[in-house]
């Protein structure tokens, strides 16, 4: 059976990593992993409707989101590498708070400082790497509006439809 590909990057609740039978065994195993990037994306509420804002660090350094990996051997005996970022409530946070529907948890991905990136993908037991599921201080994080594009109309080729991407 062929997996559904994901429309956006998975992401868990650090509060239920341990029951979460996809990622449990990879944070038991500390199979943990760090992914880079120089912002990310969160819905922002606050004029009623959803507005995409970008978040990155006040002083544009790219940044690491702290995850978990885990694979699995396919029904063809191919090996799938999979990953999911990990998240943590932000209700107290000052920037982050501002993002999901209103009446949603609020979460924010959990970023690792550079001078800590081998201190977390080299921990030796899941209580070390708990303490590192913090949220980022505020006042080093920087998020603007950054709406979508219009969406271009579906073209259709004499092949059928045009093939998107997560890439695109």
């Amino acid at each position: 059976m062929r997996r559904k590909p994901l429309s956006g990057l998975p992401s868990l609740q650090t509060k239920s990593i341990e029951q979460k039978r996809n990622f449990s065994g990879a944070w038991k195993s500390l199979q943990l992993c760090l992914i880079p990037c120089r912002t990310f994306f969160e819905p922002n509420y606050e004029t009623g409707k959803p507005v995409r804002a970008k978040i990155g660090m006040a002083n544009g350094d790219p940044l690491a989101i702290a995850g978990l990996w885990r694979s699995w051997k396919e029904v063809d005996g191919s090996q799938t590498l999979a990953f999911t970022i990990l998240t943590v409530n932000s209700a107290e946070h000052s920037l982050m708070n501002r993002f999901h529907k209103p009446g949603d948890e609020k979460r924010s991905v959990v970023i690792v400082p550079p001078t800590e990136y081998g201190d977390w993908l080299y921990c030796r037991s899941t209580d070390e790497a708990r303490s590192f599921l913090n949220l980022y201080p505020a006042e080093a994080m920087h998020a603007e509006p950054f709406p979508l594009p219009p969406r271009k109309p579906k073209q259709q080729s004499e092949e059928g439809p045009e093939q998107t991407t997560l890439l695109d």
